[in-house]
């Protein structure tokens, strides 16, 4: 046993690094125990030859292939959609493309709007102080203006649109629909100490050159500087709770696989929306015997995975090929629920360009596009460098069917159970999905693509995972209140993704780091009467 804390956060990623870095201003005890560790920019792919062969290896977003000591297995056979995660300082920040869209207002609102799902117990105006603070720490590119939001002016200057950007906004002039430059936490000019983007194009496994918005070098060097300790190698197993029902602190494994016990006032929860319900619901006490925080049965339940396809098409001319951010513009033209059409809610339409030689390789041989032996050439010059693609950010309405539990017999390294995923499309996602695959299709026929294809069966890319300990005043129908306190254990908070209420159709980092920075300053104004 270790000596007590003020404030224990579980996670360092998105959520955990943002709260810890506005908490550390009040000068109380702050510990975050992170699974990983802090991973060396001199490590990551881009510094070497072997860059995309390691984005199916070490570097994959999937821990069940890349399978790295501080990974956890996650049994999503019964899932259409396979779960991403990562662990180490900065969590899924460092894994991510950075694309930095927020929840529209009408996503806060769509039992009143549409008469689908549930309304938020806050909305965008509550949250928009906290996106703008955010925007500034991350470094923020874009531009302001977009009509599709309420104004708000990003600190960067935009992402270059690049050849495929161009391409694709032609195209979207031709069909007289929305497109705007993307919010992306990639610093485009020199910003707080990192240096700007040189398009490596590695964003998903690790900016070695630091442009991209990373919470290991935006939030936590504050932080750490402010007093927080980073505790990194640390296997979480449970949450405890004392005769009273409150949360005393969490037993851990160190990085030399002994049982620590680190008792603390308060526990916050930001393991995303996988590892959070999986260690509410490993959380099991004579007082909580369905796992802590559980009297409504929700924890695990509501998942949202955002189904994402993706139609890519191949043109004549050179394009960016993997050089530069992955993303460059985005289109709201079919966000906002329409009458006129078969489901209700709304899609992004995501550009980013191609892949690099190998990806373009593996890809087009899985195709039958890029045949071994003869003609592979021919085919990888027509191919190679001219490929351009549009992601369709479906919004996924919550059902409860959809859910994580604890698996019976899969453990990770040290006996703790593993999450399983129980996860089926709804009808309306289907209809969606098919939409915005149609509506795709024709921008690439207008951007002049001589070949079309569509992926549908990688999903869930993105690997944003959410609602799975949702937000709400009634503690019948939600996990926490409307400041993310457990409704059932008045020490136990919730930060990250799970706290979502509706997922919306965009990236949700933007939004899951402002809910984390509300959160915080919500409590540093209750701090006399937190538990009442």
């Amino acid at each position: 046993m270790t000596d007590p804390v003020d404030i224990l956060i579980i996670g360092s990623g998105a959520s955990g690094a943002a709260f810890a870095w506005s908490m550390a201003d009040t000068k109380m005890r702050i510990v975050c125990l992170e699974q990983g560790d802090w991973v060396k920019p001199s490590e990551y792919p881009a510094n070497g030859r072997d860059w995309e062969a390691r984005r199916y290896a070490d570097s994959d977003i999937l821990p069940n292939r890349r399978n790295l000591p501080a990974d956890y297995p996650i049994n999503d056979a019964n899932s259409i959609m396979k779960i991403a995660t990562y662990n180490a300082v900065g969590g899924g920040t460092v894994h991510y493309a950075a694309h930095f869209p927020r929840l529209h207002p009408s996503d806060f609102r769509t039992r009143s709007l549409d008469g689908v799902a549930d309304d938020w117990p806050i909305d965008y105006r509550t949250l928009e102080p906290f996106f703008a603070q955010n925007d500034a720490i991350m470094g923020v590119a874009g531009l302001a203006g977009d009509p599709a939001y309420p104004h708000h002016t990003p600190p960067l200057p935009p992402v270059p649109l690049g050849r495929s950007g161009t391409r694709a906004a032609e195209a979207m002039n031709r069909l007289g629909w929305h497109w705007w430059p993307s919010d992306a936490a990639i610093a485009t000019v020199e910003h707080d100490g990192r240096a700007p983007c040189i398009n490596l194009g590695q964003c998903l496994p690790g900016c070695a050159q630091g442009a991209k918005g990373s919470t290991d070098i935006t939030y936590w060097p504050a932080a750490i500087r402010a007093g927080v300790e980073v505790r990194t190698n640390c296997r979480v197993r449970e949450i405890t709770v004392g005769p009273d029902g409150m949360a005393t602190g969490a037993i851990y494994y160190d990085r030399d696989g002994k049982e620590v016990f680190q008792p603390a006032h308060v526990v916050v929860m930001a393991a995303n929306g996988i590892g959070t319900p999986r260690l509410l619901l490993n959380s099991k006490s004579e007082k909580f015997p369905n796992g802590l925080a559980n009297s409504s049965g929700l924890v695990g339940r509501n998942l949202m995975l955002h189904p994402w396809p993706v139609v890519h098409g191949w043109v004549d001319d050179e394009m960016d090929g993997q050089r530069g951010p992955i993303v460059s513009i985005w289109s709201k033209q079919f966000y906002e629920t329409d009458a006129t059409r078969d489901f209700v809610r709304g899609y992004m339409l995501q550009f980013g360009r191609g892949p690099g030689p190998v990806g373009e390789a593996m890809s087009g041989y899985e195709a039958s596009r890029i045949p071994w032996g003869t003609g592979h050439h021919a085919a990888m010059r027509r191919l190679s460098q001219r490929r351009f693609h549009v992601g369709v950010a479906c919004d996924d309405l919550p059902e409860e069917h959809n859910r994580i539990t604890l698996d019976p017999v899969l453990t990770d390294s040290h006996g703790i159970p593993a999450p399983r995923i129980d996860y089926t499309l709804s009808e309306n996602t289907r209809r969606m999905m098919e939409h915005g695959i149609a509506r795709a299709t024709e921008i690439m026929q207008a951007a002049g693509a001589h070949t079309i294809a569509c992926s549908r069966t990688v999903l869930n890319y993105p690997g944003h995972l959410l609602g799975t300990a949702r937000m709400g005043t009634d503690p019948a129908t939600s996990v926490v209140n409307e400041w993310g306190r457990s409704h059932d254990v008045k020490n136990l908070f919730i930060i990250d993704g799970s706290v979502f209420v509706t997922g919306g159709g965009v990236n949700p980092t933007s939004t899951i780091q402002a809910i984390a920075l509300y959160i915080a300053d919500q409590m540093k104004q209750r701090l006399d009467t937190l538990f009442d």
